[in-house]
């Protein structure tokens, strides 16, 4: 019998049934990823970066807002502050014209400011390729130090962000809200092998079908493995105008194209991104002209 105590310590997850065992949830997980894995052949870190430094400094910039944008305003950035020196010298008020677009730019270019201050003293430039290093950073947690790990440094780690968070309680992998045990009690369930790709895998399903206010039930590969399904829109028609990025009705194409590229769906992503920023700002240009 299981104590209070122990009961305490480790909160029950969620199970598909109420008898499913430890080894069957396990087997579950990994089946689920499996599925993941072929549906999102192409899945990747989806912030552009070309070095570890990049990808730092992308990813706090990410806090409380889209990768998209993000990756808008970077190549500006790293233009002009191209590594930790360069940010680090730079006058805090060019640092919050660039980023401004990203939201809560001041703490955002006071945290990289003096990120890249420490890097230069502490670890002579170049930043650190170990998880006790980087959460030393100011800005930098556990998620940002294993996504900089896992894909800058090939050092397995999983990334749980707000998308990794909600789709592990879902799936029924951890009944935990803190992300620092959801990590913990995912960790148990997969080899450190496939924690980085498994952490794409979920966070691209996470963006596209599995949303926060109306997953998509009826277009998930995965429903029939999944204790949540149900909670969101089950017709299948339905279900399918809810997905969005390469998954969204009329974007077929670009699908086919990603997943006969795989190694370079970031490049097709990216070219997909800038064109319809291209078209947004002509279409805004327009509208301007419009109202003139």
């Amino acid at each position: 019998m299981t104590s209070l105590a122990g009961a305490e310590r480790r909160p029950a997850r969620r199970r598909l049934t109420a008898d499913e065992s430890p080894l069957a949830l396990k087997r579950r997980a990994r089946k689920i990823d499996r599925v993941l894995a072929e549906f999102y052949p192409y899945a990747h870190a989806e912030l552009d970066f070309r070095d570890p430094f990049e990808l730092l400094v992308a990813t706090v910039l990410s806090a409380q807002t889209t990768d998209v944008r993000v990756n808008q305003v970077t190549p500006t950035l790293f233009a002009k502050y191209p590594d930790a020196r360069a940010l680090s010298e730079a006058e805090p008020s060019d640092i919050e014209e660039i980023i401004k677009p990203t939201g809560f730019f001041r703490a955002k270019t006071k945290s990289l400011h003096v990120l890249s201050q420490k890097i230069v003293d502490d670890f002579d430039g170049v930043v650190p390729g170990r998880l006790e290093d980087l959460v030393t950073l100011p800005g930098v947690g556990r998620k940002t130090a294993n996504v900089v790990l896992g894909n800058a440094f090939g050092v397995p780690g999983i990334t749980v962000d707000t998308h990794f968070g909600r789709l592990a309680k879902r799936f029924g992998w951890t009944a935990s809200e803190d992300p620092v045990k959801v990590e913990q009690d995912v960790m148990e369930l997969f080899p450190p092998s496939d924690w980085t790709m498994l952490s794409h895998h979920v966070v691209f399903h996470g963006r596209r079908v599995c949303h926060a206010r109306k997953p998509a039930c009826g277009a998930c590969p995965v429903a029939a493995m999944c204790p949540s399904f149900g909670d969101g829109e089950t017709d299948p028609e339905k279900a399918r105008k809810l997905l969005k990025y390469e998954l969204a009705p009329g974007q077929e194409e670009l699908r086919a194209e990603m997943i006969e590229n795989v190694h370079r769906a970031a490049e097709i992503r990216m070219r997909t991104q800038r064109a319809a920023a291209a078209s947004t700002a002509a279409g805004n240009a327009a509208a301007g002209k419009d109202r003139a």
